[in-house]
């Protein structure tokens, strides 16, 4: 009998359970035991019906993506549901935590489904390039229909048990202890002599309903630049329309098959795998992280009231320090409108709001960050007044408290100069809307201590964050990087691009914001402040973010003031062309000499993203990112970088370092040479053959 999955009896019903932690994924193990399980349950004539269920904090979370490189070992997915499916005697999967996925799929290989209310339902494959092929694009159409399915199937969201009760992919939810109310279930299936009810019989009528829905997502799946998994996705459900099962299911692992030898796959697969390593820092024990109970957050202004509700929402009591009672008093104020606003989109309970409200206190006393396990610094970019806060938390905090800084580009060593303390100084970037944005790079000094660096990777966990380690260089990875892309696309408007032009240039390539834009959202001063700051380090070129300059020159600073590189209209987030700006990039172009022309989305394209690369490649070389895949998570997590084409080292390979060298070259020679000279890594790389995305310092 299998170690993992065992047989029970509750009278006449036999449970068939599975204890494969953390996540009962769906492994070799747990098929075959579900193959001897379902076998011995079958030949057993006192069992009348099976009910399938799960020990531990879920159901079968989905499938063990390790198994997605190599051929899955025997017994399949398909002849063991196909088994599961043709037994005699009713089946009942009871469903609780998440069933994704291969979880679903066994699911729908069972004749009646019930779960407890808390549990989610769905198919996330599209996040991994993946077609479902475990016979998901084949059941589910017969059991919640074409439209439903097909939904499903190309968002990748799950969906809860109440909406699961109403599209028919579960049949009751449990009231009370989900194993008895299953067993009662099963034993009323016996009772009114209700037997088998399998997917596999249904059929499906083609309507012109279904046929305009299908064309549909046709459509929007073509708009999709760099996409083929949704294609996919569609073809398999039409499978299961046109084809008896039998065919339908081989069509499907056909597709399916080849879902996995695309590069779309291929990278969303990397991601998953690469998000699970930026823990891992060499020389650093996890288990000696330092706790963090609370928090203190200086700065109330967006990013330090995001910063303050991500805290709250993972429960961590914080205080919010500003200037002064009135400063305080409105940032409390907007916290609560936040949730106020999330509360009318259905995404939290007034209960919710007010438990994370109580969670959140206002303070204008530095006394009162005293206690606080970890207290962050988010005020703007100015190195005198970090190190000022920071010398009055050497004094205030206690010993052991971790000191952090949101900085975004200066250096955390010389904040930590502030202190008597640089082992316990940290930078945490965090990214803007804090309380949503995924990404969180945290900076180490020379000085930083391993207890303080496990301790921010477990806070990013916590805070349910996908934490990345970068080395206390300007801009770290995320901003350094952004730096030549930015750089580029600004000196694109005084050659004769419109801003317009240049964002849906990389919109198209699959940006979830062009830069442009990206910089009227966030402020277009920001990172004018950024560059005065450091002056000393600016190339000798007046074109230099020029664009940039004359804005904020004019105090049109993007959507706070209605103007930037785009026009809005109060209350709207809409972009509209500025005419006068183009006519001002255009006289400025003629002052500094600069030649106009018509500029293609070919080009646009790629001076942005080689000088993303190519910046790239330099921060593995100079050691300030531990592995090219630290580099991908960042861009995917926190810059929008489409993760469909894995990030802009992976994304590097897939075009060929040397097509990629050979284009930097191309542009030494036609632009800028300062700008344009290939790193030495990329080089290297290009004429060994080995791959960028492989590249580590570990």
């Amino acid at each position: 009998m299998s170690e993992v999955v065992r047989l029970e009896r509750s009278g006449r019903i036999g449970l068939v359970i599975i204890d494969n932690p953390p996540v009962n994924a769906i492994s070799r193990p747990v098929r075959q035991g579900l193959l001897e399980c379902f076998r011995k349950a079958a030949a057993d004539r006192s069992i009348e019906a099976v009910v399938l269920l799960c020990d531990g904090r879920t159901f079968i979370a989905g499938a063990d993506i390790a198994e997605f490189d190599a051929p899955m070992a025997q017994p399949t997915c398909h002849p063991l549901f196909a088994e599961m499916e043709a037994l005699d005697k009713p089946t009942v999967a009871a469903l609780h935590g998440t069933a994704l996925g291969g979880g679903f799929e066994t699911a729908l290989a069972c004749h009646y489904r019930v779960a407890n209310p808390g549990a989610r339902v769905g198919f996330p494959e599209i996040n991994l390039g993946i077609v479902p092929g475990a016979g998901g694009t084949q059941r589910l159409p017969r059991v919640a229909g074409v439209q439903n399915a097909l939904q499903m199937f190309l968002s990748g969201r799950p969906v809860d048990a109440e909406q699961a009760l109403a599209m028919g992919l579960i049949d009751a939810i449990a009231d009370g202890d989900l194993r008895a109310f299953a067993v009662a279930y099963a034993n009323r299936l016996v009772d009114e002599g209700r037997g088998p009810r399998r997917a596999c019989d249904v059929a499906i009528e083609r309507t012109p309903e279904i046929d305009a829905f299908l064309q549909e997502q046709r459509r929007r799946a073509s708009r999709m630049r760099g996409r083929v998994v949704p294609g996919m996705d569609i073809d398999a459900v039409e499978a299961a329309i046109d084809l008896p099962f039998g065919k339908g299911i081989e069509r499907e692992q056909e597709i399916s098959d080849a879902s996995l030898e695309t590069t779309e796959s291929r990278a969303m697969r990397r991601l998953f795998f690469a998000e699970k390593a930026t823990g891992r820092i060499p020389g650093v024990d996890p288990a000696s992280a330092r706790p963090l109970a609370s928090g203190g957050i200086i700065g109330g202004g967006t990013m330090g009231r995001g910063i303050a509700m991500s805290f709250a929402n993972a429960g961590i009591p914080v205080t919010l320090l500003d200037v002064d009672r009135a400063a305080v008093g409105k940032s409390i104020d907007a916290i609560r409108g936040e949730y106020q606003r999330s509360v009318k989109k259905g995404r939290i309970t007034e209960d919710g709001l007010e438990a994370c409200m109580r969670l959140i206190k206002g303070s204008d006393d530095y006394a009162d960050l005293a206690e606080a396990d970890v207290v962050i610094e988010a005020v703007f970019e100015n190195m005198a007044l970090k190190k000022k806060i920071f010398a009055k938390l050497d004094k205030t905090c206690k010993p052991g408290a971790i000191l952090a800084s949101n900085t975004s580009t200066l250096d955390v060593a010389e904040i930590a100069s502030a202190t008597k303390r640089p082992a316990d100084v940290v930078g945490l970037h965090f990214f803007s809307p804090a309380h949503i944005m995924r990404l969180l790079e945290i900076v180490r000094t020379d000085a930083t201590a391993g207890d303080v660096l496990a301790a921010s990777m477990q806070l990013a966990k916590t805070l349910r964050k996908v934490g990345v380690l970068s080395g206390n260089a300007y801009g770290f990875i995320g901003n350094r990087m952004m730096d030549p892309y930015g750089r580029e696309a600004e000196r694109m408007l005084l050659e004769g691009a419109t801003p317009r032009q240049v964002d849906d240039a990389l919109e198209s390539f699959g940006m979830a914001m062009g830069i442009l834009a990206v910089y009227d959202m966030a402020g277009v001063d920001v990172g004018y402040k950024v560059r005065e700051e450091r002056k000393d380090l600016l190339p000798d070129d007046p074109s230099f973010y020029r664009s940039s300059s004359m804005l904020v020159e004019r105090g049109w600073l993007g959507q706070k003031t209605g103007v930037g590189f785009y026009r809005y209209e109060a209350g709207s987030r809409e972009r509209h062309d500025n005419p006068e700006a183009l006519e001002m990039f255009a006289a400025e172009a003629k002052r500094l000499g600069i030649k106009r022309r018509d500029l293609t989305q070919d080009e646009i394209e790629q001076r942005c993203l080689c000088a993303l690369i190519n910046e790239g490649a330099k921060v593995l070389e100079e050691g300030v990112a531990l592995r090219a895949s630290d580099v991908d998570v960042v861009y995917t997590s926190g810059y929008g970088f489409p993760r469909h084409r894995g990030g802009p080292m992976f994304y590097a390979d897939t075009v060929g370092l040397k097509e990629i060298c050979a284009r930097i070259d191309g542009f030494a020679k036609t632009l800028d040479p300062q700008y344009w000279q290939v790193s030495a890594l990329l080089r290297e790389l290009a004429a060994s053959g080995k791959p960028l995305a492989d590249c580590a310092n570990e």
